[in-house]
């Protein structure tokens, strides 16, 4: 059976967090049914795939520049960016899945280290 990935409690509050403001009615246009699914698996503490965990480095990575955005700090009127960081875990997602998705691909390259295919 392929690994799976508890998330860390910093984690669950961020995704906790987002579908707070989500509740208030703060993220009118914010996300899709994706990010709103992962929002609840984060904060519910699912194991997460190796996939799921990829697609979190890949969002984090493409909406990093969000942080530059408006009201992106402004916890009592967040930008939808900053909704949708929290929702796919925050700034502790974002260490979480480079830090798993880089050990992964250290994983594969020794193994093709010593094959022929190389």
């Amino acid at each position: 059976m392929a690994d799976m990935y508890t998330p860390t409690d910093g984690m669950k509050s961020a995704a906790r967090r987002a579908l707070r403001w989500k509740e208030e009615g703060k993220a009118t246009g914010a996300g899709t049914p994706v990010g709103w699914g992962r929002a609840t698996d984060i904060a519910a503490g699912r194991q997460l795939s190796i996939d799921v965990v990829r697609r979190m480095f890949s969002f984090f990575s493409r909406h990093e520049v969000d942080k530059k955005g408006k009201d992106f700090y402004n916890t009592s009127n967040p930008s939808n960016g900053r909704i949708m960081w929290d929702a796919w875990g925050g700034d502790a997602g974002f260490s979480w899945s480079r830090s798993i998705v880089e050990r992964e691909k250290k994983k594969t390259e020794k193994l093709w280290s010593g094959s022929a295919l190389i």
